[in-house]
């Protein structure tokens, strides 16, 4: 089984971090998310989050940054290395776990394709 832990290497901190992934103004989006990204030249994918208070109260901004943390982290063997994200929720979306789960790979997968990244390599299942 894939290391379950999620530790600050994972994280994009700093705001020169997220300025950049900005910078690079691609994108890909669907009803849920909206996913912007760039390429780190680092053998891991990172996750940085942009929750406003547009989302909703406290409460609600905390469930849509748990939600995306764990969708993340549950489907991090899967996405593309060699890439830094920030994750955005939808204007007028509500936060729905199971969505999420299912939105956010797929989003970082297209945006893998226009940032023009290899594909990931499946892994052996040993025996």
């Amino acid at each position: 089984m894939a290391d379950a832990r999620f530790p600050k290497i994972f994280h994009l901190l700093k705001q020169a971090e997220f300025d950049r992934v900005f910078a690079t103004r691609a994108y890909a989006a669907d009803d849920h998310l909206i996913v912007h990204g760039c390429a780190n030249e680092l053998p891991i994918s990172r996750l940085g989050l942009s929750v406003s208070k547009k989302s909703g109260n406290a409460v609600q901004r905390n469930y849509w940054k748990r939600s995306i943390r764990e969708a993340f982290r549950l489907n991090r063997e899967e996405m593309p290395r060699g890439i830094d994200i920030v994750v955005r929720p939808q204007k007028g979306a509500t936060a729905d776990s199971r969505a999420i789960q299912q939105s956010l790979p797929v989003l970082v997968q297209k945006l893998a394709r226009r940032l023009k990244l290899p594909k990931p390599q499946p892994k052996e299942e040993s025996a």
